[in-house]
């Protein structure tokens, strides 16, 4: 099962061309896994954070296919590939412009990765999509 986002393309996403700048998509690709995070896994960055908790960024890669302009809205799709132990890998897929994999880690308040806890575990492995 996938999810969907949609995001309107600012002026402070863009260079002066008009075109977004590389590294705003991985901005905007966090939003999107945060509010995954929230909306369907059922646990906010806000309380992750407040437990001494987090699921920083362990791998990505980037494929981009064509550029994005100002004023534009992309939808994101987002895909759980792949759940471990205490990673998850998702897939972003922005229609004809960017495929973006990257790999998060659920860590603990002492900076190591730990085991899901099992509703996250449950939740994400709900959205595990084969192909």
């Amino acid at each position: 099962m996938s999810y969907t986002r949609q995001t309107r393309i600012e002026f402070n996403h863009c260079d002066p061309a008009g075109i977004v700048f590389y590294p705003r998509y991985f901005e905007m690709a966090n939003s999107v896994c945060e509010n995954f995070f929230r909306e369907e896994v059922g646990v906010s960055y806000a309380e992750m954070t407040a437990s001494g908790r987090g699921v920083p960024m362990r791998h990505l890669e980037a494929d981009f296919r064509a550029p994005s302009r100002l004023g534009e809205v992309l939808d994101w799709v987002l895909r759980v590939e792949r759940v471990g132990a205490s990673s998850v890998t998702f897939r972003l897929d922005v229609a004809s412009r960017l495929i973006l994999r990257l790999t998060l880690v659920w860590l603990g308040p002492d900076f190591r990765p730990h085991p899901w806890p099992a509703a996250m575990r449950a939740a994400l492995t709900a959205h595990l999509e084969t192909v």
